[in-house]
């Protein structure tokens, strides 16, 4: 009798551990190809950003549907986590490639992932908006700079609202406090080129006014005729 039951959870054992390896491949996968596209993404090859996307979302499908007997491998942990790097990649493909109105975004349905990975990935978007902020500001995109500030302060709000127990958010809490410290470095730094700008334009404005600096003239001493 006991040798059955030991036999029967075994079996069911190996399975799960087979499940569980194919379901950490796949993750990775997903993780590996929203990376490749955030980093597309910023050099504006948006074209190989969402290849790498819909790579992705194949993945998740595919995890989705192996775990459909395990669902207590499917809350791990691994699977949650590349859900938010997908989020991540999406949320910031519809900001970046919709700059004109930057207000689009996928939601957690179309993306088909839960809230809470939603909401986390939403969290990193931040992050990788203060890259593109720095980008904008090296080109002296200033006014661009600005919006995305804007969307940067805008996530922050939205997320703060979100005042549940870690066990329901998954750490929201905690990505809120990180996003609120770089919301702050990136609105210095944009303050910084705003006014360094500002004093470049009046130092010009000033110059074009007072004309060009008369040339002094020659020193004639004793001995120079």
């Amino acid at each position: 009798m006991l040798e059955e039951i030991s036999a029967r959870v075994r079996e069911n054992f190996e399975a799960k551990d087979r499940v569980r390896e194919e379901g950490l491949k796949l993750s990775r996968q997903v993780v590996r190809d929203c990376r490749t596209a955030t980093f597309a993404l910023h050099g504006q090859n948006f074209k190989k950003a969402e290849k790498n996307i819909e790579e992705a979302k194949k993945a998740l499908f595919k995890l989705d549907v192996l775990f459909e007997e395990h669902s207590d491998i499917y809350h791990a942990g691994f699977v949650e986590h590349a859900q938010q790097e997908f989020a991540e990649a999406s949320i910031l493909l519809g900001l970046l490639r919709e700059e004109e109105k930057p207000e689009t975004l996928p939601s957690p349905e179309a993306l088909s992932i839960g809230y809470a990975a939603y909401l986390n990935g939403l969290g990193d978007v931040v992050g990788e908006l203060r890259r593109h902020v720095l980008d904008l500001i090296r080109t002296e995109a200033l006014e661009k700079a600005e919006v995305f500030l804007g969307i940067m302060e805008n996530i922050h709000a939205v997320l703060m609202d979100f005042d549940y127990p870690d066990a329901i958010t998954r750490g929201l809490r905690r990505k809120t406090d990180v996003a609120r410290g770089l919301i702050e470095k990136t609105r210095g730094d944009l303050i910084n080129a705003i006014q360094q700008k500002k004093l470049e334009t009046a130092m010009r404005e000033l110059e074009s006014r007072l004309g060009p600096a008369p040339f002094p003239e020659e020193h004639i001493g004793p001995g120079s005729r």
